[in-house]
């Protein structure tokens, strides 16, 4: 028996005509020669291993990090790897799927997924994990309240740490307590429990995430056979509408708005564009100080709120930069105004989900399949808030409060000028990270200059130019030999990679792309509007009431700004996809994994969004 992986976890069949490009050939950009450096050795293409690299189909995962990584920040995806892999492949296991691997061209992260195509092993497995999963849907409600117990305890012991530069002598009560170790061993133990802490959460992120997609395919597969031809739009309206953590945050902000209007405040927080400002003032007004109350008790935990997916330290967050959520609260307190209703459309997606659920539980001919229906429904009901409110404890309200804390590490080395700003720290590896925190000790301990001193200052200035070269290249969505059939389930939920997807890669130049772009139904419905392009953070403040977001992809805490577009289109994402989850969630059409939208349509285009064929027109072009 023998365990198969790369292009065979998408079961290839027959020899493709074409190929995507090898990573042994591309190009370095001009001017980041030596790139390779950034990275540890584990994480690039060898020519040791040319031959099974070659081979196997890789794509871009701009989903995740859709930019060069920074080489500290190099933890978030180096914890995934493995965390989620080890889930799939040695602790449930799924019966088909081992890991995902993961490689680094010109900074940009490409990923494989291996799989198991000999059947004794599929069966085997299939065992342990029918043992194992079993026992976690059984005790699925215990386990999750366990399983918040010990985010909510990882998230505090992480808030507890702290880092100081080392002081000119060891303070008193370490001498007269007789501890016997001293500032420099809790420097350098306090930045081991800060990486064990993160790749602790790492490991409770997907002790039960792979159960709920499990759930939700095992019901796909049910759907699939009992009624042809049923798309996946309709699939996820049978178990979206759920009132997940993610839509918190922005609940909080509606609050707010309310509380506002109710304490004739309102022109307070729509007469300023500055947060601190809006602060100020509120602060001076007759009962600004039960609104500033209020606002308080929402920052903590709901604000821990990244713009980005929260794996990256550059995505600013709610918490640090009060621009969106101001945004959004303005937007509310004039809706209000105006007498709109700006709650959320739940009852409607209840509803609908109820429609739909009835109309499909009709044509089931049986006892026995209605009887398997409402319990695979039942269960996806039950495990598929975690599947969403995973990701605030993990990517938000942990991640967010992890790269405070490296911040204040890189203080350190700021204080023991080994670098000149906090950001500069982002540019070592962690490895590198507890030399250089040695160095410093070293140097301390002695009273001789750190090398560390002279050392890690040019070696940031060239990382930094490096860098700055890569984020200009575009990586290509795919490397590799591409696969004729692709059944990998996440792979298709998740991403939106399927068959189709490849042959438009293949053959599509984005420089020469037409008025049409096809990609995945996310959300049902149709919208046409002009076409807003945000490729970044600061883009979002751009976004005016009507239009059409096209993004790479979108982050849970840009809800806000759903509740003033018509329609959503990105470039990366399946089913499963925080921008399909949202336009659901909010009722708005969308098609995701579009791939070349950002690159074809611009700002100010006329585009038309049909959510339920999954296609993108651009109606009309703006001037140049």
């Amino acid at each position: 028996m023998t365990e198969k992986s790369g292009s065979d976890a998408m079961q290839q069949t027959g020899e493709a005509n074409e190929r995507f490009p090898s990573p042994f050939k591309l190009p370095t950009p001009e001017g980041a020669e030596g790139w390779e450096e950034l990275y540890p050795y584990y994480y690039l293409f060898s020519a040791e291993r040319q031959e099974m690299e070659d081979g196997k189909f890789w794509f871009f995962d701009g989903m995740h990090n859709p930019e060069p990584l920074y080489p500290f920040d190099t933890i978030m995806t180096e914890n995934w790897w493995v965390a989620a892999s080890q889930m799939a492949s040695r602790v449930w296991p799924i019966p088909v799927a081992m890991g995902i691997d993961h490689r680094l061209v010109n900074g940009y992260i490409y990923i494989s997924p291996n799989g198991v195509t000999d059947p004794e092993k599929i069966a085997e497995r299939n065992e342990h994990f029918t043992r194992r999963a079993g026992h976690y849907f059984e005790n699925w409600d215990e386990i999750y309240v366990n399983w918040e117990e010990k985010a909510r305890d990882c998230i505090a012991r992480l808030k507890e740490i702290e880092f100081h530069p080392l002081p000119e002598l060891d303070p008193e009560e370490n001498v007269f307590s007789h501890r016997g170790v001293y500032s420099s061993h809790d420097l350098l133990s306090t930045y081991n429990r800060l990486i064990e802490n993160m790749l602790e959460m790492g490991s409770y992120h997907f002790e039960m995430l792979n159960l709920g997609y499990g759930a939700y395919l095992t019901f796909r597969e049910f759907c699939q056979q009992a009624f042809p031809g049923v798309t996946d739009r309709t699939l996820t309206q049978m178990v979206c509408g759920v009132d997940n953590m993610l839509m918190r945050p922005d609940d909080e902000l509606r609050k707010l708005a309310e509380l506002a209007v109710e304490l004739k405040l309102a022109d307070i927080v729509t007469g300023h564009d500055d947060p601190d400002a809006m602060l100020a003032a509120m602060a001076k007004a007759e009962g600004g100080s039960k609104w500033l109350d209020a606002f308080e008790a929402a920052k903590e935990p709901w604000f821990h709120f990244s713009t980005g997916v929260g794996y990256t330290h550059s995505d600013p967050v709610w918490i640090d930069d009060l621009r969106l959520p101001l945004m959004a609260m303005r937007g509310y307190v004039e809706a209000l105004g105006r007498g709109e209703d700006i709650s959320r459309p739940l009852e409607s997606l209840l509803e609908k989900r109820r429609q739909v659920t009835e109309e499909y539980r009709g044509l089931l001919p049986t006892d026995q399949d209605r009887e398997a229906f409402d319990g695979l429904l039942a269960l996806n009901w039950k495990v598929f808030p975690f599947v969403e409110d995973h990701n605030f404890f993990v990517e938000h309200w942990h991640h967010t409060t992890f790269w405070s804390k490296v911040r204040e590490l890189a203080d350190v080395f700021v204080a023991h000028n080994f670098i000149d700003d906090r950001e500069d720290l982002f540019y070592l590896h962690r490895h590198e990270v507890y030399d250089a925190l040695y160095d410093l000790i070293i140097g301390w301990a002695t009273g001789s200059q750190s090398r560390g001193e002279i050392y890690w200052r040019p070696i940031v200035k060239r990382r930094r130019q490096i860098r700055d070269v890569l984020a200009k290249w575009v990586p290509p969505p795919a490397l590799g030999t591409p696969p004729s059939i692709i059944t990998e389930p996440l792979t298709i939920m998740l991403w939106g990679i399927t068959a189709e997807t490849v042959e438009e890669w293949l053959g599509v130049d984005p420089d020469a792309a037409g008025d049409a772009l096809r990609g995945v139904p996310a959300a049902g419905g149709k919208a046409s509007g002009r076409a807003r392009i945000v490729t970044n953070y600061e883009d979002l403040f751009e976004v005016e009431d009507g239009e059409i977001l096209v993004c790479r992809i979108t982050a849970p805490s840009w809800a806000p700004v759903f509740s003033r577009i018509a329609a959503a289109v990105s470039d990366v994402g399946g089913m499963m996809a925080h921008t399909a989850i949202i336009s659901r969630e909010y009722g708005l059409p969308a098609v995701v994994g579009v791939g070349f939208a950002t690159a074809t349509i611009k700002t100010g285009d006329v585009i038309e969004v049909d959510g339920n064929e999954g296609m993108v027109r651009v109606v009309e072009r703006a001037a140049a």
